[in-house]
């Protein structure tokens, strides 16, 4: 995360359950945070979270279930207490499109202080009633034709960012998705990046990134455009030779 493009968002959350399956693992709770970056809109949050699912299903079977935990993103609470339990119960109500498994309720309290017992149960009453409202009839928020169109643009961008993970593979021996020295290289090249891993020894952080129109893009370094992954993925590749 750290205020990744949404395209990365989406790439290392497929990385986590295609390496999860490879290593033996059978049980595989994938997590959702929402709200993060905060800014995001609830419709494009929505969009990236379901870009996730069309990418990571394809993976379950008898031998690697999939569980959904959903999760409100600690930092897109507001300090002011009542604001707090309102983002709660609308931040639930939204992650519950996903249908999940499990809602990992993070107390309303916690921009400004940690919950006390009192507080973590007021935050689940908060959430069961925004959990029940959903299960009696909520409208498909997927069906909405914005979300649809976005979803659709970060799978296609996604699984060009894994193309070119793969391509740094040295050997056609090794699967390059599983392969530490791969993956190094995706996060040292700057294939996958974020803003806030700049000064971190191990990565780039020279990527930028901004909230447009509700989703968080990539965009150019000089003019602050957004920048799609393929000519992200180009330019990476030309300051690489």
């Amino acid at each position: 995360m750290r205020d990744a493009p949404d395209v990365i968002f989406v790439t290392a959350a497929y990385l986590s359950a295609y390496n999860a399956r490879a290593y033996g693992v059978r049980d595989y709770i994938a997590q959702f945070m929402f709200n993060s970056p905060p800014g995001l809109a609830d419709a494009m949050d929505l969009a990236k979270m379901c870009a996730i699912l069309d990418l990571i299903e394809p993976l379950g079977g008898p031998d690697f279930r999939i569980w959904r935990q959903t999760r409100t993103g600690l930092l897109s609470y507001p300090l002011d207490l009542d604001a707090a339990r309102a983002h709660l119960a609308a931040s639930v109500y939204v992650q519950m499109a996903l249908r999940p498994h499990i809602v990992h309720v993070v107390g309303h309290t916690e921009a400004h202080h940690a919950a006390t017992a009192a507080e973590v149960i007021e935050a689940c009453k908060l959430a069961r009633r925004a959990i029940e409202n959903a299960l009696a009839g909520q409208p498909d928020m997927t069906a909405d034709p914005r979300i649809a169109a976005r979803r659709a643009e970060l799978v296609q961008q996604a699984r060009q960012t894994l193309a070119a993970i793969q391509d740094l593979a040295v050997s056609a021996s090794v699967d390059p998705l599983t392969d530490p020295a791969t993956l190094a290289r995706a996060v040292t090249s700057g294939i996958l990046d974020a803003p806030q891993l700049l000064n971190n020894p191990f990565a780039c952080g020279r990527i930028k990134s901004r909230i447009l129109d509700g989703a968080c893009y990539a965009v150019d370094e000089d003019w602050g455009t957004p920048q799609d992954e393929s000519r992200r993925l180009t330019m990476l590749r030309r300051r690489v030779k």
